[in-house]
């Protein structure tokens, strides 16, 4: 599945090491294609300040259905 920038995603494992855990939900901040698909990923903290930002794969998360 592809994601465009600004997509609400939930992610599909815990990344202990980022501070996250399965089903925290971020938004889409970049798109990579090259030399593989990957998008960078912004998740906030209850104030609305940023908590981690990584990059995963496509297998790695979800479109969030709210």
């Amino acid at each position: 599945m592809s994601f465009i920038e600004l997509d609400t995603v939930v992610i599909l494992k815990d990344y202990p090491n980022e501070g996250l855990k399965k089903g925290d939900i971020g938004v889409v901040v970049s798109v990579h294609t090259v030399p593989n698909e990957a998008y960078e990923i912004e998740f906030v903290d209850d104030e609305g300040k940023t908590k981690s930002i990584i990059v995963l794969e496509p297998h790695e998360i979800e479109k969030y259905v709210g």
